[in-house]
This record gives C-alpha cells, structure tokens and sequence, in this order.
C-alpha cells in the first residue's frame, strides 16, 4: 500500500497520516502483519508520502478496494476563519507478486546507495545504508531508508519494486479485460475519487456504490464499520463479475 498526500496542501498531508493510521489500525483488526517500508512525515505530524507492506489472510482482497482518491472535507486546524476546506490524498493497492509470476533481470537495475535522511534534510545515520533501485526499461524508481542496514534495505526496495512491475503488468492485462466496460470495481485508475470523508456532516461517502454511514470518527478507528464498508465494496464485486457472466454466455448463446 502506499499513500501520497494530494490537494489541500499541510491539511491534504495531516489527513493522509490519518488514513494511514487508519489502515494500519485495520491490519491489526484484521490480524494481519503491517510493516512500514517509507514513511516522509511533513513538518507539522503529517505525512506526505508512505509506504506499508500488509500481509495476511485474503488482505489484498480487501484492501483493493481502498485504491483511489479519498477526499476529505472540514476545518483544517491551520484555518484561523473557520472555513471549510477540501482535501485529497491518494491510495495506490499494489499485490505482491510471487517469484514465479515476475522475472527481473539484474542487468535492468540501476542500484545507488546513500546516506539516509530525515526531515528538514538532516541525516538519520552516517553510513550509506538508503538504497535507490532504477528498473531502467520502465524508469520505475524504488527507494528505502527505513532500516539501518543497508541490505534490509535493499530487500525493502525491491519488495516495493517488484510490487510496482507488477501493478503495471496487472493494469496491462485488466485494461485488455475490461476495455469495454465502464464500471469496474477494485480496477479503477489512482485518479478516481472514490471516497468522501465529511467531518461537518459527520459521514463517510463511498461514491462507487453510494453507500453513506455516519460516526467518523468510528469509522476512521479501522475497525468494525470500515470493515463493513469493504464488505458491502466485495459484495457489490462480485454481483458485478456474475452480471459479466451472465451478459457472455448470453452474447455467446446469441451467437
């Protein structure tokens, strides 16, 4: 998983330290392992960009669901006039692939080592344990500096890499399936809004299936009421892949 403040600014990058929290808080409901593989805070506790690897029983069944763009509207706690401000952050699911369904050959990367740095540019530590990897076909870009040790890291970097490779193949063979269709759940692209978070209103939209629950507060805790939100996303998933079904063996009876 990794999630990247969008629009709105300090207050996009507060919301999306929460969101992460949230996810994270989720994981441990649902007794998976959540490991942190990034994580750049911004100067005031939020967080501009992270990155978690989530591990468990059918976690990436659920958690696909989750990628998009979630808003969230309320008063920031820099607004001094009271105003009601609209921020984004965004949410990109990646599955693991196994050893077996992607080959990377060596001679395609790029690795670069470096001394790890923290906020404001000072450095964590004072060998160069971050690692930088460059798959120079795609230019696809992995870092980590997460661990002191620069081999950790260099595992870390490639885990998220290999994630990354084949999120795209995965994009490449869902577009070929589903070109014609225009409703998708769980395939659509990072630029899709698909969740409303309305503090003023105190209520949780999700706008993929029009499905709004109140309590934000409760909701954002990653427990019982974001899990039957997932639910009612897999649920309505799945009647979308039988009505599929059902629409081709017609188109196939027909001819």
């Amino acid at each position: 998983m990794e999630v990247t403040a969008g629009v709105g600014g300090q207050e996009s990058m507060l919301f999306t330290a929460e969101i992460f929290d949230m996810y994270q808080q989720y994981a441990a409901y649902k007794n998976w392992r959540f490991e942190i593989l990034e994580y750049f805070p911004s100067e005031i506790g939020g967080l501009r960009h992270a990155a978690a690897s989530i591990a468990g029983l059918e976690a990436y069944k659920h958690m696909k669901f989750e990628g998009g763009v979630h808003r969230v509207q309320r008063v920031p706690k820099t607004e001094k006039q009271g105003r009601i401000h609209t921020s984004t952050m965004t949410i990109a699911i990646l599955p693991q692939p196994m050893e077996i369904n992607l080959t990377i050959n060596p001679k395609d990367l790029q690795i670069e080592t470096k001394r790890a740095s923290g906020a404001g540019g000072q450095h964590v530590n004072t060998t160069d344990s971050a690692v930088r990897i460059v798959h120079i076909p795609t230019g696809v870009v992995s870092e980590c500096q997460q661990e002191r040790s620069q081999i950790r890291n260099k595992e870390k970097a490639m885990q998220m890499l290999r994630a990354k490779l084949y999120s795209i193949k995965l994009e490449e063979e869902t577009r070929k399936r589903y070109n014609a269709r225009k409703i998708q759940i769980g395939t659509k692209g990072r630029s899709e809004k698909i969740r409303t978070y309305n503090f003023p209103h105190d209520r949780v939209t999700d706008h993929r299936i029009n499905r709004t629950v109140h309590h934000i507060e409760s909701f954002m805790l990653g427990e019982e009421l974001l899990d039957e939100m997932i639910t009612s996303l897999r649920e309505y998933a799945d009647y979308e892949t039988l009505m599929e079904i059902i629409s081709e063996n017609v188109k196939t009876n027909l001819t």
